[in-house]
């Protein structure tokens, strides 16, 4: 199992989900590091609601089997909506992709900083389809809005989690999306699909 540690020697982290696949291994490390996390499900960006709710059911299923708290950010796509206005034909790591990351990582900060937690993370960066970059810059953003607060920059994609993470897929059947969520990469996918 990857060793880790908190940049402030922290026991406790506000983790922002995307969904179950990406979560359980990071979850899993988490805790046999000594580290528990909170789960903050805050994904506006996932479109249809359906989907929304599939994702939402089989990340709480998972938090609530480790024994962990799940905190649900509520579903606000016209917000969401609203903020991506204008970049609806940027590519896959374009601009719309750091906006969207800014905007949930923001809210994750603000629900850290007003209910006592110094850290926080995000499973966006265990996707190799996302461009870390991106994710780190936008947690750095959220955070410096939110002065109490500590983006935690770690790269998930190491020490075996992407092995781990496709092991519990399979042991626990979980529901595995083809897309990240937003309409637009799903109206790519169903375009590619066509194409096939």
């Amino acid at each position: 199992m990857l060793q880790i540690k908190t940049p402030n020697g922290e026991d406790k982290v506000l983790l922002h989900s995307c969904c179950a696949p990406c979560s359980s291994a990071i979850i899993e490390c988490m805790l046999a590091n000594g580290i528990r996390p909170t789960i903050f499900y805050c994904n506006p960006n996932i479109y249809p609601q359906e989907e929304y709710e599939i994702r939402k059911a089989e990340a709480i299923r998972y938090v609530q089997d480790m024994g962990l708290d799940f905190i649900d950010a509520d579903y606000d796509y016209e917000h969401w909506r609203n903020a991506m206005h204008g970049l609806e034909d940027e590519p896959e790591r374009g601009g719309r992709c750091l906006k969207c990351f800014t905007l949930r990582l923001t809210e994750t900060a603000r629900y850290a900083s007003e209910h006592g937690f110094s850290l926080f993370t995000t499973t966006l960066a265990s996707s190799r389809w996302k461009n870390l970059e991106q994710i780190n810059e936008a947690g750095k953003r959220a955070a410096t809005l939110y002065p109490a607060t500590i983006f935690w920059e770690q790269s998930w994609r190491k020490g075996g989690l992407q092995d781990r993470r496709n092991q519990l897929l399979k042991e626990y059947d979980f529901y595995n999306q083809q897309y990240c969520g937003c309409e637009f990469s799903m109206k790519r996918l169903n375009t590619v699909n066509k194409e096939v």
